[in-house]
């Protein structure tokens, strides 16, 4: 398994390696849902080199590389003639993959004509090279991935239904580097290691220190985005121990951020203490209330029930803004 770095110890990655083996077990088509960035191929990877085809081939392609037209050639082949620059007959990656598994990544980027033809063959395993008039077999394990939602793409027709149906027989859902507590830092040491045999740069251990971000950054780009940051900042480093900025938005919503702990009110008297309780209240509420309105005053004037004028005072005195058309998220 760590031979692709599909690693972690994490609950919730513990989980998805325990269903791993079982999904390997057996011979069935799989779809690997998940966000950009989270591992789908090496899930796939994983999958395949731990079950019955093991020892034969892995092909992974990535639909969405191809243009629209030659989605149906790439995956199923041509023969001479079918088209303009058709010189020869081309297998496909169907072909290539006979006896093994077939990893189609993005698979939401099919055409619809090569949508029918996969549709087709996980039924009967059988397809039709473009231009042929005979149909051929090929014993092979389709895994598909993506990470738009086809359940949505099925209502508005950009994916066929019964398509989705085939290949979630069976289905596995990778979590999010933010759901898996613990593991951005064990993956950041194993990213270390790979690029110092990699590129033999001089860094040797992470500060952890000044890591100590890792549980709170959302890491949009998951995985993917923590490699890439490992090597740039390894590479260009002229330590031993590497130290990782925090990045600029998460120390921007650290400042931003309300105090949710009760004021100290050792020496308060109980009406100045009352004061401190209901300023932190009217402040979170206030954080909360424009962010549920987006930064609209009007529109979270009447979320709150209150004339705008009055609710302007509010924003005013904590020093809280509102916009009519902002796309900005405060704090919560």
């Amino acid at each position: 398994m760590n031979r692709f770095l599909l690693a972690g110890d994490s609950a919730a990655f513990l989980k998805v390696l325990g269903f791993i083996a079982k999904l390997a077990r057996h011979d069935v088509p799989v779809l690997i849902e998940g966000e950009t960035g989270t591992g789908k191929e090496l899930a796939a990877r994983a999958i395949h080199y731990q079950g019955s085809r093991h020892d034969r081939p892995f092909v992974p392609v990535n639909c969405g590389a191809f243009p629209d037209t030659l989605i149906e050639s790439e995956l199923f082949g041509h023969v001479k003639g079918a088209f303009t620059d058709a010189r020869n007959d081309r297998p496909g990656l169907i072909d290539a993959a006979d006896g093994g598994t077939l990893f189609l990544d993005e698979v939401d980027a099919l055409t619809p004509k090569a949508q029918v033809a996969l549709l087709r063959f996980l039924q009967d395993s059988s397809y039709r090279p473009v231009g042929a008039r005979t149909e051929r077999k090929a014993n092979v394990r389709i895994i598909a991935a993506s990470n738009a939602p086809l359940d949505e793409l099925t209502q508005t027709g950009g994916f066929r239904l019964d398509l989705l149906f085939r290949l979630r027989i069976m289905s596995l859902c990778l979590p999010p580097l933010r759901e898996r507590e613990g593991d951005a830092m064990l993956l950041a040491r194993l990213f270390l290691i790979r690029c110092r045999e990699k590129h033999g740069c001089q860094v040797s251990e992470l500060d952890e220190d000044s890591c100590s971000w890792f549980g709170r950054y959302d890491w949009p780009g998951n995985v993917r985005e923590l490699e890439s940051l490992i090597f740039r900042e390894a590479l260009i480093s002229d330590t031993r121990v590497l130290q990782l900025a925090e990045p600029s938005s998460l120390a921007r919503e650290r400042r931003n951020k309300p105090d949710r702990r009760m004021p100290a009110f050792d020496g308060l008297d109980f009406g100045t203490a009352k004061a401190l309780v209901v300023e932190q209240f009217e402040r979170s509420y206030l954080y909360r209330l424009m962010d549920s309105a987006d930064g609209n005053v009007s529109l979270a004037a009447r979320l709150a029930g209150k004339e705008r004028r009055a609710l302007g005072k509010l924003l005013k005195k904590h020093s809280i803004g509102g916009h009519r058309t902002s796309s900005r998220r405060f704090p919560l």
